[in-house]
């Protein structure tokens, strides 16, 4: 037996040779990350609904840009319902109890699922570039039917991508298992390095320099305004330092949450070494990616003064009156 607060025990009892040993979690600390981790799954179920009910039923928010919010609230949606509930069993039990195929459908859903909502934040951050930079070929450029077409694309990549990443494991999900009762799966070097530059490096360049572009368009048109408009020079000012401070504090949010809930996960790629689950740090790493998930819509549609409407017409049952989808939300 282990050593421990509690003893371990077989994962499958009637598998003496073959089952994996678990050391059981008190009861109390069990309870706690229970609670905790189903707490975080609600908030993203919860926010990422509100964010797909105010666009869909409000016609005025049915535009390209909401579109794609939409699609990335989706994302993080599945995320919340399909995900985070499996990682939360995974996490907190010793032992996987759920077959070889939850085994490998877990990863896969997962993986996709995170490799959609990155894409869509890339879709998201050229839409606003277009709309900032380049305002008179907006309507042009950033059509209904293109923002549909790159959505579906956006998630047929993914799940291709991740299906190819993770082939092996969904044709042997046991086979870096080294008892019945664990749900390991290795990403090797090579496969790691190309994930970390499609799903990491890329996606982060991409929107980086974006918002870069953004902020620097942004600062120079407030500047043009206050240099031409000298009757309300003081109040032009206030505009254009309000607008500098804006486009860096979006542009840093993006940024940084980006990095912080993507960077550990990807650590190892960077430091020349295989992503495996069975690592010590594995649990708090994917948690924290998947907690993007919950921040997404923090980031994308709380800075939005409609969503705080479309919030206090569901709150409020409003959403449930005639013709409330025709309603002045913006």
């Amino acid at each position: 037996m282990m050593d421990g607060l509690q003893e371990a025990e077989l994962c499958y009892p009637q598998l003496l040779n073959w089952s994996c040993r678990g050391l059981m979690r008190p009861r109390s600390e069990a309870v706690l990350l229970y609670t905790l981790l189903s707490s975080v799954t609600v908030l993203t179920v919860a926010l990422n609904l509100l964010v797909i009910i105010s666009i869909s039923h409000f016609r005025q928010l049915h535009t390209p840009t909401n579109l794609l919010l939409l699609s990335l609230a989706i994302s993080d949606l599945l995320v919340g319902v399909l995900v985070m509930p499996v990682e939360t069993v995974r996490f907190i039990e010793t032992c996987w109890l759920l077959g070889d195929l939850m085994c490998a459908l877990s990863y896969i859903i997962g993986f996709t699922l995170t490799s959609a909502s990155v894409g869509n934040m890339v879709l998201i951050s050229l839409d606003r570039y277009v709309a900032i930079c380049h305002p008179l070929q907006y309507h042009s450029k950033i059509s209904r039917s293109r923002v549909e077409v790159s959505v579906c694309l956006c998630w047929a990549c993914s799940l291709l991508y991740n299906g190819l990443i993770l082939k092996e494991h969904l044709k042997q999900p046991d086979r870096h298992n080294s008892c019945y009762g664990e749900c390991v799966v290795v990403i090797n070097y090579s496969s790691g390095t190309v994930d970390l530059v499609f799903t990491f490096i890329g996606p982060c360049s991409v929107i980086l320099v974006l918002y870069m572009r953004v902020f620097i368009v942004a600062v120079s048109q407030a500047r043009a305004m206050q240099s031409h408009i000298t009757a309300v020079a003081g109040r032009v000012t206030v505009t254009a330092k309000k607008s500098e401070k804006k486009a860096a504090r979006t542009l840093g949010i993006v940024i940084v949450v980006f990095l912080m809930t993507f960077c550990p996960y990807y650590y190892p790629s960077l430091a020349g070494q295989d992503i495996s689950n069975s690592a010590s740090s594995w649990a708090v790493v994917s948690w924290l990616l998947y907690f993007n998930s919950c921040l997404n819509p923090l980031i994308y549609a709380f800075f939005y003064p409609w969503f705080r409407k479309a919030i206090k017409c569901i709150a409020t049952l409003r959403i449930l009156e005639q013709d409330s989808s025709l309603a002045n939300i913006l």
